[in-house]
This record gives structure tokens, sequence and C-alpha cells, in this order.
């Protein structure tokens, strides 16, 4: 069931920068050009998030939002981590978003030397952060996290060691996966997208009692085509450190949109209705 042959053996850090960031970051800024387009065929409502998070170790300088035919919006954010969210009513029809935005993004300098936190001496609004999800089944790794990572020095190394172990026995592929697949999925079958090398990262980072989390925003790859990108964070060092397991495109150049439990909370589009996406096109290019 398991590839016994790689279960027990850490993989040692070959991380190339574009997987990592620098220790010493520097600020860049990015525009940012998403569109979406549906085929509305009856009465829908959408909860969509687009918007490029302002806060954290990004500042949104500039945005715009146009949407075809123009129709009534709300947009909302999140009490705590802030990200927006927007609603929607359409009425049969074609549907078009188009979100355009200039982002500063000024990462903070990565600690190589970051430990881990003690349970006991974590924040109370980074405690759900330890505990299983609908799509990291931590409970149900953790025997597998434990023989592989148990061992290894505790803190931003170990973290570094989960990520290159997904990309060393993970295979990315597309079409391998789909919207129920959950990180045990991953771990059996061996391979996934984006999304699920974030899940297992988290999962594994759980098990090990390293509060971990979903990210997902606007990176720029040369393949597959454009899409948005999931990764992941965990706390050690006293703050969320990010990480990318599929070695896609530059960690220090994603442009947060949103941060959840998992897949769930983060989805760039929720639709209650006969709604079908047709086209997407969420582009990031850096300007400086």
């Amino acid at each position: 069931m398991f590839d016994t042959a790689t279960l027990n053996t850490p993989i040692a850090s070959t991380a190339p920068p574009r997987a990592t960031a620098p220790a010493s970051p520097r600020s860049q800024t990015f525009d940012i050009d998403c569109t979406l387009s549906y085929q509305v065929n009856g009465p829908s409502d959408f909860l969509f998030q687009i918007h490029a998070l302002d806060g954290m170790d990004q500042q949104v300088l500039n945005e715009s939002l146009v949407i075809t035919p123009p129709l009534p919006q709300h947009i909302y954010a999140d009490p705590t981590l802030h990200h927006r969210f927007l609603r929607l009513h359409a009425d049969a029809g074609r549907l078009e978003l188009k979100y355009t935005a200039r982002v500063l993004r000024t990462p903070l300098p990565v600690d190589l030397n970051a430990l881990e936190v003690p349970i006991a001496e974590l924040p109370d609004a980074l405690m759900h952060n330890l505990n299983p999800t609908r799509y990291c089944e931590s409970d149900h790794l953790g025997q597998a996290a434990q023989k592989i990572f148990a061992d290894l020095p505790r803190g931003y190394a170990r973290v570094q060691s989960v990520v290159d172990w997904i990309h060393a026995n993970v295979e990315y592929r597309v079409g391998s996966s789909q919207a129920t697949t959950t990180a045990r999925d991953v771990f059996v079958q061996r391979a996934g997208v984006c999304r699920d090398f974030a899940h297992l990262g988290v999962t594994f980072c759980r098990a090990l009692n390293i509060p971990a989390r979903l990210v997902v925003g606007y990176a720029n790859f040369d393949e597959p085509p454009p899409d948005f990108h999931a990764v992941f964070e965990a706390w050690i060092g006293g703050r969320w450190v990010m990480f990318d397991a599929t070695r896609m495109s530059p960690i220090d150049e994603l442009v947060r949109v949103a941060t959840g439990r998992d897949a769930k909370d983060v989805a760039f589009a929720t639709i209650f209705g006969p709604a079908t996406m047709t086209a997407m096109s969420p582009v990031i290019k850096q300007v400086g």
C-alpha cells in the first residue's frame, strides 16, 4: 500500500533558491490581472476570493474590479485573517469578472535556525491549526509522520525536510486528483497538484505538533497554464513561515489571496446554482 523503501528515509534538503525565501528578501512590486468567465444557466450565487490581501507582508497599492454585466456586489473581510470575499447574484447569461491590482510584497527574512514552539507556549488563536480537518487528516497520518520525521532536529530544518520528502516522493500530475482528494489519498497514490502538495505538508506538520495552514495566491510559473497557486505555512520561531513543496514558483513572489485550515476555506470561487466556469486567467507579473 505504501512505498516502504522511502517511508523511513528523510530527504536531505536540496531545495533550489526559487523554492524557499532568501535569507535577506527584498521588496518587489507585482501587477495582478485576473479574468474569470462563467456561463450561468439560471439564478446563481457566487462567493469569490480573488482580491489580493492587504496586510501581513504585502500592501495593495491600487486595485479595480469590473463585472460584466454590471451587478450589485458585496465585499467583506474575514474578521481574523482579513482576506476578502466577494458575493454576487447573477441570472442566466454570461458573467465575467476582471480584477486588477498592483501589490508591494516585502517578505520577512527567513531564520534557518528557527525553533518549533512547544504546544504549551502557542497562542490560543493557533490551536485549531493543530487539528485534523477534512482534507488534512493528521490523525490518520500521524504514525507515518512520526516514522519519517520524528528523529530529525526540530525547527525550520524539520519542516524543510517535510517539504523535501513531499517533493521527492509525490509526482506533480495534472488530473491526478479531484475536489474530494485528501492528504491521505495523496500519500497513498503519490501524485497530485499544488493543493495536494500543500495539504500533505500541512498534515505532516500538524502530525508533528507544528501548527500549519494553507495559503492560496497569485504566482508566476512556466507550466501548467496560469492558475491560482497553493502553498502552506508552518508556525516556527514564533511566526508563520511559507513553504512550497512543488518548487514551481519563487516562494517570496507569491501574492497572498487567502489563508485557511485547508482548501475548503480558500476556494477562489464557490458557486450556488447552475453555473459553469468557461475560462480563467489569473496572471501575475513583476514590475519592480
